[in-house]
């Protein structure tokens, strides 16, 4: 049975990465980078809410169509609103699919640290946007209260599965990961 997997978390908590890591291990599963969609969206920085809804729309009809083709999809999302999270977990349920819902904890303190890392190592597009996108904000406080409002939405989430994000053991998180969608697949 395919599985839909949300893999909520604060920014720079390493969501992209284990995602990638799962794709790279289950061969055909979809990584579906939600802002690499958006990116792809003409002015987006200009418009950035409604470019926002526009390629969440897309990234549902991609989901559907890739667990009707029976394979995995691994969604690396920050959330703070439930909305998405709500019709990923209706989709998956109306293809009687498995739906996973994973959060990364990692502390304020460990995600202003990482995010002005990666910053500035610039290696992706998504992370520059982000930056981007805070900087018309007031930057590090935006960040913070981000955090405080998907801890919050979270919290009303009683399927969503905390695992904690540890600087330098990529392989523990991983294992902790792939434990929960296990244990989520076995229990559907």
């Amino acid at each position: 049975m395919p599985r839909l997997i949300l893999l909520n978390g604060p920014p720079a908590s390493g969501k992209s990465t284990l995602a990638r890591r799962y794709t790279d291990d289950h061969p055909l599963a979809l990584g579906l980078d939600i802002d690499v969609v958006r990116s792809l969206l003409g002015g987006w920085l200009d418009h950035a809410e409604a470019a926002g809804l526009a390629a969440r729309a897309l990234a549902l009809q991609m989901m559907r169509t890739h667990l009707r083709a029976g394979h995995d999809v691994v969604v690396p999302q920050f959330l703070a609103r439930p909305q998405l999270a709500e019709q990923m977990e209706d989709l998956a349920f109306a293809e009687q699919d498995t739906f996973v819902e994973i959060v990364l904890d990692l502390g304020p303190e460990q995600m202003l640290e990482r995010f002005e890392r990666r910053t500035v190592e610039g290696e992706r597009i998504e992370h520059r946007d982000a930056d981007a996108l805070l900087r018309r904000g007031t930057g590090s406080q935006d960040l913070l209260t981000m955090r405080e409002r998907m801890v919050s939405m979270v919290a009303n989430r009683p399927r969503a599965q905390w695992i904690p994000s540890r600087e330098g053991d990529l392989d523990g998180t991983y294992r902790a990961f792939l434990a929960f969608v296990e244990s989520a697949s076995a229990h559907s």
